[in-house]
């Protein structure tokens, strides 16, 4: 079996989320190796088509792992299937799950003040063991050196940074060269799933990969996003790049 599937010119690592984590990130966590992860969706796909210099970030990544059942099918669609759906919810709660056994510290970057504060509260206290380095709001300009230079001050051995689609990715990619040791991973809306401003769908909708449905019946206004996975889809199947 391949290690990576080449989707729309993003390269996949096919593996499961256990092997990922004990065998690809546990490693470079534990020698202190800097390290850029990307959870990628369609919709992440479908802009790295759209924006060059989204693409070139996204690229950059040390790995890019299938996070979303349009991902998967279209896997299966050129008959190179992926071996499973990699949440980046569940990924960044393993990596808590970690950091909270081995005493790790972690950096939270992104979302609103207040989401980001009670986001921060509920590591605190789910995980007690977890070393807080920092944290900072969402509403930063990109090139502030002062965000990147207060995390690279703090050491964290993981940089969670929920700043979302396209911004999350550019950021990490623009500014990775300045850390000599830290796993970066770009979380989307997770902070506020961990905050409890936002839920998470239902385990009966994930393992149906029905989680973008759940999400679409919940906020209507994201209808346009779900869109841009039905053209994924389309532009896999019918072969148009």
């Amino acid at each position: 079996m391949s290690h990576y599937v080449t989707i729309m010119d993003i390269d996949f690592l096919n593996t499961t989320k256990e092997t990922f984590l004990r065998a690809f990130i546990q490693p470079r966590l534990m020698n202190e190796q800097p390290c850029f992860i990307v959870t990628a969706n369609p919709e992440i796909v479908m802009q790295t088509r759209e924006d060059p210099a989204y693409k070139k970030s996204v690229k950059q990544a040390d790995y890019v792992v299938p996070d979303g059942a349009g991902i998967l099918l279209a896997a299966k669609s050129m008959k190179q299937p992926l071996q499973e759906r990699i949440a980046g919810y569940d990924v960044m709660i393993d990596l808590l799950r970690y950091a909270d056994k081995h005493g790790l510290s972690c950096y939270f970057l992104g979302a609103e003040e207040t989401v980001n504060k009670k986001a921060v509260a509920e590591v605190n206290r789910n995980f007690p063991n977890v070393r807080v380095a920092g944290r900072h709001h969402g509403f930063f300009d990109v090139d502030d050196p002062e965000v990147s230079d207060a995390i690279a001050r703090s050491g964290a051995d993981l940089v969670f940074v929920a700043l979302g689609l396209p911004r999350q990715e550019l950021w990490i990619a623009e500014h990775k060269e300045m850390f000599s040791k830290g796993v970066f991973m770009g979380v989307g809306g997770s902070f506020d799933v961990l905050a409890g401003t936002a839920k998470r769908a239902p385990d009966i909708w994930i393992n149906l990969n029905l989680e973008w449905l759940y999400r679409l019946l919940k906020q209507p206004f994201r209808w346009k996003r779900i869109l841009k996975v039905f053209e994924f889809i389309i532009r896999i199947v019918f072969k148009r790049s």
